[in-house]
């Protein structure tokens, strides 16, 4: 759903209950003056309405292909609306700019009056609804919105730590790293000395020997 088609949405439903009230009002009024007044107000609030369902339109239009096709199918109603209401006005200033069926009216047009008082009622109480659908589905995307940014909160907050474990491994390898190069070099060392220490042993070993060798021979011929 687009947040400027229900903006557009929310202000149509305003103006449509607004104007089915002031049919209402309009068609109980005597005085002339009085009455010119409202209808004027009226016309000038379906210019507005007009404006609006444009506006809707053309938004609806630019979204993708499923939410447009929604959107339009809502907007024939609100058109349909509109025309109703603009019926209701235009027989008003009929009344208005003709005597003839003013006084017609005042005789026997009390049950059109409230027939037509009924009718705008009805859609008032739609206009109405469609505001408070409209108010519950901008709650549920503030609500959808909260939720969202509380999620990524919580995989940001996921991350931080797994990152904070990652280097925390990172250090504890490069310690062992580190243990394993001076294992290295102590058995090296360890390696170098056990071969210096067999060369020694030998030596030792071989003058031994020689001695050995060297006794028998002085024995035997001396």
């Amino acid at each position: 759903m687009s947040d400027v088609f229900e903006g557009y949405e929310r202000q149509y439903c305003e103006l449509s209950t607004n104007l089915s009230r002031k049919c209402i009002a309009a068609a109980s009024i005597i005085l002339e003056e009085q009455k010119s007044k409202e209808i004027s107000e009226l016309q000038s609030g379906l210019e507005e309405a007009d404006v609006l369902i444009r506006k809707m339109d053309l938004e609806a239009r630019s979204l993708q292909p499923g939410v447009k096709a929604m959107l339009l199918a809502k907007l024939r109603e609100y058109k349909s609306d509109l025309t109703k209401l603009k019926r209701e006005v235009k027989k008003l200033a009929s009344a208005k700019s003709s005597q003839t069926t003013h006084d017609e009216l005042l005789d026997s047009g009390m049950d059109n009056a409230h027939m037509a008082s009924v009718g705008q009622r009805e859609r008032m109480e739609m206009s109405t609804e469609r505001l408070n659908i409209s108010s519950e589905r901008i709650k549920d995307s503030r609500r959808a919105v909260f939720e969202t940014e509380e999620l990524g909160i919580s995989i940001l907050e996921d991350l931080h730590q797994q990152r904070e474990t990652l280097l925390n491994s990172h250090a504890k390898l490069h310690g062992v790293d580190d243990a394993i190069d001076k294992s290295k070099k102590v058995l090296t060392s360890m390696s170098r000395r056990m071969s210096k220490n067999k060369w020694i042993v030998g030596s030792l070993i071989g003058a031994l020997v020689l001695a050995i060798i060297f006794i028998l021979y002085f024995k035997l011929f001396h």
